[in-house]
């Protein structure tokens, strides 16, 4: 916005300024959850560390998590809101407790760094994508993989940067680094293992993926600069979100299903009306690549990890009411 715009429009320009900063990483912040109550956040660092922050003063919450020497480059907090489960560069799968702060389970089987972990909605596995090429399911209360019902998926993307499950646990989509050309996403049966779907359209590297939580629409975030969205009906592609100047390093959807956050190598998190694919507001600038995102369980506060090793907190509500869009955020299916 230039200075010389109305007061209406010099408003929205000050309400996307962050809340709040948490500052204290020594290496780039790569992912962020909100912890439930609204009143923490967890980070998770190439400095191999995981910190819990206090979201009102901005200050760190007791000592650095740490478990092994290499980076951490990916968390997840469980359904129950109890536990973090985290993946690292040692290619290990680490389960923590967060009253204990401590690792509860470890599971190896992975050859290269893990990239991403999610929960099933019961929260009785974790599936996780790593750079050896393979997604692995593992039983959180046995602790084993869970070769006893399927073997660790060999996706044939090169590099799994992505896995997520859809919310039924039916299925499960990869993406990653496929070599020069043509990137895909793959859906799985989660149970058999089986390719179910190949979905075409990426130029570059797919490196994040995201699922809506009525199930109807998969999101993807690529290095060819774009976010498609795909149909999980016919597993047709239905738009492509062309504003981001960089890569897409991460994506992250409301829990009402209405708005879509993006994180990108050009600096910036950018908010999406899901209804009809047009951007909420200016891009939210950062001081460097911004590279993961997540939204607060009422969905008013997104998250944002940076390279600048700080993560940063934004208030939705007030960039959806300068908006003139309020009433994304209203949905009686969220608190």
């Amino acid at each position: 916005m230039s200075s010389g715009s109305p007061n209406s429009k010099e408003k929205e320009t000050s309400a996307i300024t962050h809340r709040q900063k948490f500052e204290g990483h020594t290496g780039s912040i790569l992912g962020a959850i909100h912890l439930p109550g609204g009143q923490r956040i967890i980070t998770c660092s190439w400095d191999g560390s995981l910190r819990v922050w206090n979201v009102k003063s901005g200050k760190q919450i007791g000592d650095d998590w740490r478990d092994g020497d290499g980076g951490v480059w990916s968390i997840a907090l469980s359904p129950d809101g109890k536990k973090v489960v985290s993946g690292s560069m040692d290619g290990a799968v680490r389960l923590w407790d967060i009253d204990t702060c401590k690792v509860v389970k470890k599971w190896t089987g992975h050859t290269w760094g893990v990239e991403s972990v999610c929960w099933s909605r019961d929260g009785r596995r974790v599936l996780s994508g790593s750079r050896d090429g393979t997604a692995r399911q593992w039983e959180v209360e046995s602790g084993e993989t869970i070769e006893n019902i399927i073997a660790s998926i060999e996706t044939g993307h090169e590099e799994v940067f992505a896995v997520v499950y859809s919310p039924d646990t039916t299925f499960i989509a990869t993406s990653g680094w496929d070599g020069w050309g043509e990137h895909s996403v793959k859906i799985w049966d989660a149970k058999t293992g089986k390719l179910v779907a190949t979905l075409k359209g990426h130029t570059h590297a797919v490196l994040c993926l995201a699922w809506t939580k009525d199930g109807k629409t998969l999101i993807s975030g690529s290095s060819d600069f774009t976010i498609r969205t795909w149909n999980t009906t016919n597993w047709q592609q239905t738009a492509v979100l062309v504003e981001h100047t960089r890569g897409v390093y991460g994506i992250a959807i409301s829990p009402n299903d209405h708005i879509l956050a993006s994180v990108s190598g050009d600096k910036t998190a950018r908010l999406w009306n899901l209804d009809n694919g047009q951007p909420i507001c200016s891009p939210i600038q950062h001081a460097d690549d911004v590279t993961c995102v997540s939204f607060s369980a009422g969905g008013k506060r997104l998250v944002t990890g940076c390279d600048d090793k700080n993560a940063y907190m934004w208030d939705v509500a007030v960039i959806l009411r300068e908006a003139g869009l309020d009433d994304l955020l209203s949905d009686p299916k969220v608190s």
